[in-house]
């Protein structure tokens, strides 16, 4: 027996509301560290940064 599931809309809104919020979180800390003058934090964000574009020198 084969049984199909069909997302609701309020489940893909919620789905889609947690991916948004996940963007935006990963987005900030990307650019937080970026921004950092903190040697231990640029370092460790460092290969990253470069590896995405991102230029912190």
């Amino acid at each position: 027996m084969t049984t199909t599931t069909i997302s609701s809309p309020r489940v893909l809104s919620q789905r889609t509301t947690a991916g948004l919020l996940s963007l935006f979180i990963g987005l900030a800390m990307v650019f937080t560290v970026g921004l950092s003058h903190v040697a231990a934090v640029h370092n460790a964000a460092h290969d990253t940064r470069h590896a995405i574009g991102f230029p912190c020198h």
